[in-house]
């Protein structure tokens, strides 16, 4: 009797043959036992796709147990480096990549055409004698970005939201990036601990209420032309009437420079974290190379980071700071600031 094999089960036999993964071969054999008509006369080919799909799937649960495949990591995951790590975002053709040109050393593929950047691209950018990991992502589009970029922002201290006042459709852009944050349940919110020179775009202050939530900072890039403050204008009129989150934004331009180191400050000071001292008694403070701590850390917190018996058997510590005479002593619950110097003393 004839097989009879349906359009279905011959595509299906090609995707097979021209797979490269064993999971896409595995896949394939599935669809083509499916599409296979089941009559007598296919008995025998449906026993051997069994067999195949059978023997397949045992390469596939073996691969995925090797050392290699539990190692690997997806292409999208960035580890984060420095004393933060800060996500870009933004329409097609917003700037993003020719920011991140502007505040590191590192140079991102800039491109006159949407989806340049079509994977995380990592930079590092230098804020006095500190590191702050900045991850330029692909564009933001409702249809068109990839379905991983809710999971390659997971983790991030903060973001930057970049939009080009430069173009004509840029509220429509913006629409649509909002449009993939929100099916995505992820919010964007005025970080309380910024203190810049920020400008304020919108007028909702509420919390943040989706799964994920960055605090945020708008960078509208590129206001070196001529109709830029009208976009603004319009910008800030759709952004109020559409209910979007208020947030700080930084006019800027990577063509003239202007803006980009208060840009820096505003990265930094995003990320809410302070830079402490340490200093051995009798000796001076080592003021290259800072601990990194959340803001509203202690001095027991510092201890702890320093090393955790010196934690545990923590007295009290002398202050140099802005909220301090010099050697003030303090206590656990000493509140620091950008900038202390501490002397620990511990039992230890």
């Amino acid at each position: 009797m004839p097989a009879n094999l349906t359009p279905e089960y011959l595509e299906a036999e090609e995707r097979w043959r021209e797979a490269d993964t064993p999971e896409d071969k595995l896949e394939a054999l599935h669809d083509m036992l499916r599409a296979l008509p089941k009559h007598k006369g296919t008995e025998k080919m449906q026993a051997e796709l069994r067999k195949r799909i059978a023997k397949m799937r045992d390469q596939v649960e073996k691969q995925k147990r090797s050392p290699a495949a539990i190692k690997r990591k997806p292409d999208w995951v960035v580890e984060k480096q420095g004393s933060g790590q800060i996500i870009v975002l933004g329409p097609p053709n917003s700037g993003k990549s020719s920011l991140v040109n502007s505040l590191t050393t590192a140079e991102p593929e800039v491109g006159e055409y949407p989806f340049t950047t079509t994977l995380p691209d990592p930079a590092m950018m230098e804020y006095e004698n500190v590191q702050v990991q900045l991850v330029d992502l692909p564009p933001l589009h409702r249809d068109m970005s990839p379905g991983w970029m809710a999971d390659a922002m997971r983790g991030a201290d903060g973001a930057i939201m970049a939009l080009d006042v430069a173009d004509d459709d840029i509220l429509d852009l913006t629409e649509a990036a909002f449009a993939f944050l929100a099916d995505k349940n992820i919010s964007l919110y005025w970080p309380e601990h910024l203190q810049s020179a920020a400008e304020s775009l919108g007028s909702d202050d509420s919390p943040p209420d989706s799964v994920q939530s960055y605090p945020t900072l708008v960078v509208a890039n590129k206001c070196e032309d001529e109709e830029a403050q009208l976009r603004l204008q319009l910008l800030q009129e759709m952004w109020e009437t559409s209910g979007y989150p208020r947030l700080p934004l930084i006019r800027t331009s990577c063509y003239s420079g202007n803006n980009i180191e208060l840009l820096r400050t505003c990265i930094w000071q995003l990320l809410g974290k302070v830079r402490v001292y340490t200093r051995p008694p009798g000796r001076k403070a080592d003021l290259s190379a800072p601990f990194v701590l959340k803001s509203g850390s202690t001095a027991l917190d510092l201890a702890h980071a320093i090393h955790k018996d010196i934690g545990a058997q923590f007295r009290y510590a002398k202050a140099w700071g802005k909220n301090t005479f010099d050697a003030q002593h303090v206590g656990p619950d000493y509140v620091l600031t950008d900038g202390d110097i501490l002397e620990v003393h511990s039992d230890n």
